[in-house]
């Protein structure tokens, strides 16, 4: 009776432990970095700012209402332009600007670290995320 297949399912559960562990550790790192600490900080401005809450409701309610309508087959292209205003007068407050760059900047940085994460494997697990059987 051989042990090594034994040894070796014990020793592949170790190293899955480990690449768990480190895993976790990424993801800790990564809430000490500078980029995902702006983030945060932007994401509470906005959540305190009142005038940018309203208007979050108001882009969000235009936004179902045209949902609504396009699914209906109802939407015209001016309750488009009224969702693109809605969405451009959200963006123009200086706090929601500021905290759709501070997204973007973690956005790339996440991205970076997919691309680091993905190269020695040959495979963009973020890219296969979004679905099934690309090319």
């Amino acid at each position: 009776m051989s042990l090594e297949p034994e040894a070796e399912s014990v020793e592949s559960e170790a190293v899955g432990d480990d690449v768990e562990a480190l895993a976790t550790q990424l993801g800790e790192a990564i809430t000490e970095t500078a980029v995902y600490q702006e983030f945060r900080e932007r994401k509470a401005a906005v959540e305190a700012d009142e005038k940018a809450q309203a208007q979050i409701q108001e882009f969000e309610q235009t936004r179902e209402e045209y949902m609504m309508a396009r699914e209906t087959g109802q939407a015209t292209k001016e309750d488009l332009r009224t969702l693109q205003q809605a969405q451009e007068e959200l963006h123009s407050i200086p706090v929601m600007r500021e905290f759709l760059q501070a997204q973007n900047d973690l956005e790339l940085r996440l991205q970076a670290l997919n691309e680091h994460i993905s190269e020695p494997l040959g495979v963009d697990f973020g890219e296969k995320a979004g679905g099934c059987c690309q090319d």
